[in-house]
């Protein structure tokens, strides 16, 4: 039985979903992942992945629905052009509540990645926070690189890691509390924001009310540290 996509925005050329927490988006020991679940209910064998969301990562991937599309749309992103806004609840008391997390990452023992001092090709990310609840914090973060885990780790190093991520030192808590919150993009020299999606789970709790529009917020500047 194929499980449900919720589709968030579609044109006739691109489509954008909320992807569930906990799940692939490509294919794995677990069965069908995103991308083949949609290909089957749409009955769209052109679809393809513009970007990437971790397994545990819940909210908005953009997805092309033709070559033509799928090649716009992904030299966008390797040129970093789209600009993606991501929230998390983490834990504990951070080293510092707003700002710029830079440095270098490499691979740890452990499997994960790790920050280093290093910022020879280092990844970014602008970030602030607010009080949720009693040992936590929100986040709203904005990377201006792609690297892999890059906002897991980045929390790690402030001292707070996203809520439930075992991985880099949170306490179990059913999923990964991290989620794609916006999304803005160019088609065809169309600026696109893409509004978000409801959230899952203990993210019901409302947003702080001034990052309900991260796109118009005044962000840190990239070289504080």
């Amino acid at each position: 039985m194929l499980r449900k996509i919720e589709v968030i925005a579609e044109h006739s050329d691109w489509l954008v979903i909320n992807k569930p927490a906990d799940w692939s988006v490509q294919d794995d020991q677990h069965g069908l992942g995103v991308l083949n679940t949609l290909k089957q209910i749409r009955s769209e064998p052109e679809l393809a992945l513009v970007h990437r969301l971790d397994k545990v990562t819940s909210g908005l991937l953009l997805i092309g629905r033709n070559h033509r599309a799928t090649s716009y749309l992904s030299q966008q992103f390797a040129a970093r052009t789209v600009v993606k806004y991501y929230v998390a609840i983490a834990e504990g008391k951070p080293a510092k509540k707003q700002g710029t997390v830079l440095g270098d990452m490499v691979k740890s023992r452990r499997g994960g990645w790790k920050l280093l001092r290093s910022k020879a090709n280092p990844a970014i990310t602008q970030f602030f926070s607010q009080s949720h609840s009693a040992g936590k914090r929100w986040y709203l973060l904005k990377p201006t690189t792609g690297k892999t885990h890059q906002l897991r780790v980045a929390l790690k190093s402030l001292g707070s890691p996203i809520l439930g991520d075992q991985a880099y030192g949170a306490n179990e808590a059913g999923r990964v509390y991290l989620h794609a919150y916006a999304l803005s993009f160019d088609w065809q020299g169309a600026q696109q924001f893409i509004l978000p999606p409801p959230l899952e789970g203990s993210f019901n709790q409302p947003l702080p009310e001034d990052w309900r529009e991260p796109n118009v917020l005044i962000w840190p500047r990239l070289s504080s540290q």
